[in-house]
């Protein structure tokens, strides 16, 4: 009798067929992702990486406080979670974050940007630490902040742009308005931040001249987006909010920018020499619910992505 030797065979086509269904899941994901973001996570990805923006700010704004005593633990509280926040998501970015509800990037374009923004981080985070720490601004904290606040924001915005690129020819190719709405309506919780930060540093005393001046800019385009949001602006690429609720959101913001805009157009003012105690708190407690509303509405309007 002839004896077949099928159980080699065979233990090899099981071992295959094991190795097959392990890697199954990882081949589904990769496939799911090679057919690129969906219009769902296209809005995440828009929202987030935009929302990086506005934390360089937010950080920048956080250390200029505790510089000048304004609820120093508090804000020290704020910058931990600020920080550790912006390194999450660019971590997230890059990688993926089912946390975050990010895909990982795979446009190599976009992963050579967010390269430069790591290179930047990587100097910018140990500063931060160095103050959280420290528990205190030096003034070489405040030269160093100043110095490399702007590359950081201007690295993460070029990269928003590639994102937008992205979003327009992929997921969100069929209403490219939405993806420009996204991107603009998330630089305004940035614009908040920013002449924030501006503001205080004038109050500091440092380089006035040169943040009176980009205090006036940044608070004449966050005025001019915000019309633009609502009711559209050709020059911005915004077509303009048509469904209500988020009208009625952009109004709510719209009530607390006329109480807000008093007070940076005092530190935008060639005539204002000191800023008083009193308006360096009513910044401090009013910047945020700005930032908050804002950023329900661009919520509303990654919502409206995923539909």
């Amino acid at each position: 009798m002839i004896k077949i030797k099928s159980w080699p065979n065979q233990a090899k086509l099981s071992h295959v067929l094991f190795l097959s269904l392990l890697l199954l899941p990882a081949f589904i994901l990769t496939s799911a992702y090679a057919a690129g973001p969906t219009s769902a996570e296209y809005g995440v990805v828009l929202n987030l990486s935009g929302k990086q923006r506005m934390l360089t700010q937010k950080m920048s704004k956080e250390i200029m406080l505790v510089a000048l005593n304004v609820e120093a633990e508090k804000n020290l509280g704020n910058l931990q979670k600020t920080s550790s926040l912006f390194d999450k998501t660019l971590k997230g970015l890059r990688n993926g974050s089912s946390d975050l509800g990010l895909p990982p990037t795979s446009s190599k374009r976009i992963l050579r940007q967010l390269d430069k923004i790591d290179g930047i981080w990587a100097k910018f985070y140990p500063v931060v630490q160095e103050v959280i720490n420290n528990k205190a601004v030096s003034k070489d904290n405040i030269a160093f902040i100043a110095e490399n606040n702007l590359p950081l924001l201007k690295n993460m915005n070029k990269a928003v742009g590639l994102y937008e690129k992205d979003a327009k020819k992929g997921g969100l190719k069929a209403s490219p308005g939405l993806a420009a709405t996204i991107n603009l309506s998330g630089k305004q919780r940035m614009l908040t931040q920013k002449m924030s930060k501006e503001f205080l540093f004038v109050a500091a005393g440092h380089d006035v001249e040169n943040n009176k001046l980009s205090l006036l800019e940044t608070y004449t385009l966050f005025e001019r987006t915000l019309k633009g949001l609502l009711d559209g602006d050709d020059t911005l690429g915004l077509p303009g909010t048509k469904p209500q609720h988020i009208r009625d959101q952009l109004g709510m913001v719209s009530g607390l920018w006329t109480k807000f805009k008093p007070i940076v157009e005092v530190g935008a003012d060639y005539k204002t020499a000191t800023i008083s105690a009193d308006k360096i708190n009513e910044l401090a407690n009013t910047n945020l619910p700005l930032l908050k509303e804002m950023n329900k509405a661009v919520k509303m309007y990654e919502k409206e992505a995923a539909k």
